[in-house]
């Protein structure tokens, strides 16, 4: 299939393909008058997607297209020339291009037909059309598209991280990032720009689409920008250059291209809806496909006829499929490492994931590269010990946690084993929208979040991540993993690092217990395999069922055993994997009558409204009660704040006992 795609792209190009890497001093005057006509062809291309599809953004499209045509043509980025030009090179492997602005697709898609990546017949019928994989801003199912984009402002942190893991995986790669001015505004922008200048990645290099423009007008009115200056400040070489001078293009980009001593961004000044007179420098047509007279006249103006500019496809975008990409890395080569049990004792579950990410490092040197990401959080979130043995693994973000989420996502995907450690509240709330695209981009992240819930404690209403299910139930191909104890936590640590796609670790502040057997013996111990979507009943009972995880199980077995005093038989469920339910244990619950879930979560959006809803769409006959919080905590013990809301031990039994029709003999707790 490369080999096609090769020859396929070599045709289209003609001499053009020699240009692949740079290797060419400068563009011949041939050269850049082919690319002239693949521009203006491009261009026709444009307003037709948009036109038919009557929707888009042809403004923007058509003056970043000079840009991703030459970037097209000269990178080692198709998905066909994954060749080395080099030889004597051993470690070189294909260059990245990330489209940031992902509304300006029209221009990707047309310039990728002019490479010769994709159909142009599949992309005129497809563009926005529900079942094609040409979606209305860039999506993995379409060849060369690298990440899923759209979302302002994390492009330039998608190519750090695809910059650093080409680092890390010893790949001679290099990686162009292509951004609007607009999403200069973005604060994300700036933190990955400051990364990439700490890291010195030289590899990396950014084009800014200036056209002046975005939605609402002129960049000048709207928020004003310094960027040449802000750049220059962080670290970057900057360059400005005509972004629509194939020959000055080419020029300064081969330049960066062939020098590793840190980041450059090139300014390359651009008109929006260029090539079309009536659009020009007109921020109306950032979003605003033509009419049909407005369109008739573009394509004249374009130098198509009229039979080309009403010509249709016969192909139905229903027929076209629509696959994504999956990350480099399977799990499957990942070594676990030796798991360690805890005999007795009370353990915090952020120390034993801690000690299986050292342990995991010990058993993976040399075999897979490994990346733990670090927002000056790594003392409270326990990755201090790996730091202090494998410095170099340890990425240290800064207060940055957007570019540390996006840049993380990106990470995995290039094939490094890639540990995402912070504080649910940042790691989670703040940058829900990162982790989200990490999931759309299908990223094998491991996310772990640390001080979750009202067990924070002290630190009051505003660290305590209240949603760590809710949100991660929203994400559809994100695994959410709870440990009960620190056998539990280091057995799911060691199943994250295997697992494919986004897996989310969530976990507590305090020490816990470890989970006993009645017999006495460690419940998740040496013989203990973890699998996930299996639910594990720590008591039996017949009267009725507890649901609980992560820091309520232990409060849920000293419920159970105030029960019995009061001649209830109460079963402990503990559901570690609360979005993959366990059928058969669920059911084995239900027949007992009353289940009661039990959380430090919110009531409304965790445990409980999922097995609430799992159980009426199996029609069973059985109660639910739900015990969660019902408001934000405030500062004081995890135990204080627990009964503050209700969810005490005693307030545990109190419930079980009211819905068995039993009164209540314990003390409010």
């Amino acid at each position: 299939m490369e080999h096609m795609n090769r020859r396929r792209a070599s045709s289209v190009l003609g001499p053009l393909a020699l240009l692949r890497g740079f290797r060419e001093e400068a563009l011949s005057e041939l050269e850049q008058g082919a690319l002239r006509r693949m521009a203006q062809a491009a261009r026709r291309d444009i307003l037709t997607m948009c036109y038919r599809a009557g929707s888009g953004h042809p403004g923007g499209s058509l003056s970043s297209i000079d840009i991703l045509l030459l970037l097209w043509t000269c990178m080692r980025a198709a998905p066909g020339s994954t060749f080395n030009p080099h030889p004597s090179s051993i470690n070189v492997s294909r260059d990245r291009i990330v489209l940031s602005h992902g509304h300006v697709a029209a221009g990707l898609y047309a310039a990728l037909i002019q490479v010769g990546e994709v159909s142009r017949e599949d992309v005129l019928s497809g563009f926005r059309r529900a079942g094609s994989p040409f979606e209305g801003h860039p999506a993995l199912s379409v060849p060369g598209v690298e990440w899923s984009s759209g979302n302002l402002g994390q492009g330039l942190s998608v190519g750090c991280g695809f910059a650093l893991g080409a680092h890390l995986r010893g790949e001679e790669a290099h990686v162009t990032v292509v951004m609007g001015d607009g999403e200069q505004q973005k604060g994300q922008v700036h933190e990955a720009a400051r990364f990439a200048s700490k890291y010195r990645l030289g590899s990396l290099v950014a084009i800014i689409d200036c056209n002046g423009l975005q939605a609402m007008g002129p960049i000048a009115e709207v928020m004003p920008l310094r960027m040449a200056e802000e750049y220059a400040a962080l670290g970057w070489k900057v360059a400005e250059v005509d972004g629509h001078d194939f020959g000055a293009l080419y020029e300064v980009l081969r330049g960066y291209y062939h020098r590793k001593d840190g980041p450059a961004v090139v300014l390359a000044r651009t008109v929006m809806g260029k090539g079309v007179s009536f659009m020009e420098d007109r921020s109306l047509y950032h979003g605003k496909p033509l009419k049909a007279e407005e369109y008739e006249r573009g394509m004249c103006e374009l130098g198509a006829d009229s039979e080309e500019s009403e010509a249709d496809t016969n192909q139905s975008a229903a027929s076209l499929e629509c696959t994504a990409a999956e990350p480099e890395l399977a799990g499957s080569v990942i070594a676990p490492g030796q798991p360690q049990s805890y005999a007795a004792g009370w353990v915090e579950c952020r120390s034993a994931f801690g000690r299986a990410l050292l342990d995991l490092a010990v058993a993976n040197a040399g075999r897979v590269p490994l990346a733990v990401l670090d927002c000056d959080l790594a003392d409270s979130v326990r990755t201090a010990e790996l730091a202090n043995a494998f410095p170099e693994n340890l990425i240290q973000c800064g207060i940055a946690e957007h570019n540390a989420a996006t840049l993380a996502g990106a990470l995995a995907r290039m094939g490094v084993l890639t540990f995402f450690a912070d504080f649910a509240v940042f790691g989670l709330n703040e940058t829900y929208n990162q982790q989200r695209m990490n999931d759309i981009n299908r990223s094998p992240l491991k996310l772990v979040v640390t001080h979750c819930g009202l067990d924070v404690g002290e630190d009051g209403k505003t660290h305590q991540c209240m949603d760590y299910i809710g949100a991660t139930a929203s994400w559809y191909h994100a695994k959410l993993l709870i440990p009960a104890d620190a056998n539990q936590a280091d057995r799911m640590t060691r199943y994250a690092a295997q697992a494919p796609g986004l897996v989310v670790l969530a976990m507590g502040r305090s020490k816990l217990p470890v989970l006993l057997r009645e017999e006495g013996t460690p419940f998740f111990g040496a013989d203990y395999r973890f699998a996930y979507g299996a639910a594990d009943w720590l008591r039996q009972g017949s009267d009725c069922a507890i649901m609980t995880c992560g820091t309520m199980v232990h409060r849920a077995i000293a419920a159970r055993e105030s029960l019995r005093a009061h001649g209830v038989s109460a079963g402990v469920l503990n559901i570690g994997t609360p979005l993959a339910l366990d059928d058969a244990k669920l059911e084995e619950a239900m027949r007992t009558g009353l289940i009661v879930t039990y959380e430090d979560h919110n009531v409304r959006t965790g445990l409980g409204v999922l097995v609430g809803a799992f159980i009426a769409r199996q029609a069973w006959g059985c109660r639910v009660i739900c015990l969660g919080a019902t408001d934000y905590g405030d500062s004081g013990s995890p135990d204080d704040l627990y009964a503050r809301q209700g969810l005490g031990v005693n307030d545990l039994v109190r419930a079980v006992l009211t819905n068995l029709a039993l009164q209540p003999t314990c003390e409010p707790g």
